[in-house]
């Protein structure tokens, strides 16, 4: 992302820009730095900013290049996916959800069950269950991807 703006703006007026909003930090550090690229915009001579605007161009050329190549083949999986004859590939995004339901449930009842029935020790159980909070938000983002894609594909066949 950063070098898609380098290469839009331009190397000084993004260091106009962030010099500006750092001058207005009331921290010395963020005023040494802003200073600093206040005189990195004086000192830097045009043949200079031209070849770091071209390196961003390069940069984000590269960047975009690699981000296509990564969309090509997620698609190319779905794809695959969609036309499998097979019934577990064809299947896999429902099962996932399915199961990612029945953990949740099972976790829920089992929180509840402490809670109503010994709850001296729940706020044990609730203090372990923000432990898996980033286990829940890795399988939760993939199945909301799935969502999203099943979503997506549901509108592209008009079903």
């Amino acid at each position: 992302m950063l070098p898609m703006i380098l290469s839009a703006v331009g190397v000084p007026l993004l260091s106009k820009i962030i010099a500006g909003a750092l001058a207005r930090v009331d921290h010395p550090i963020a005023r040494q730095v802003a200073k600093a690229l206040t005189d990195l915009d004086i000192d830097l001579p045009s043949e200079a900013i031209t070849q770091a605007n071209k390196g961003a161009q390069e940069l984000a050329m590269m960047e975009m290049e690699q981000e296509g190549s990564a969309l090509a083949q997620v698609n190319k999986t779905i794809q695959r996916e969609i036309i499998s004859k097979d019934a577990f590939v064809r299947r896999m995004r429902p099962t996932f959800g399915y199961l990612m339901a029945l953990t949740w449930a099972c976790q829920m009842l089992g929180v509840a069950y402490v809670i109503v029935f010994d709850p001296a020790r729940a706020s044990d159980v609730l203090a372990g269950m923000a432990q898996l909070t980033g286990i829940w938000a890795i399988g939760l983002s993939v199945l909301g991807i799935y969502v999203y894609k099943r979503s997506e594909d549901k509108r592209l066949s008009g079903v």
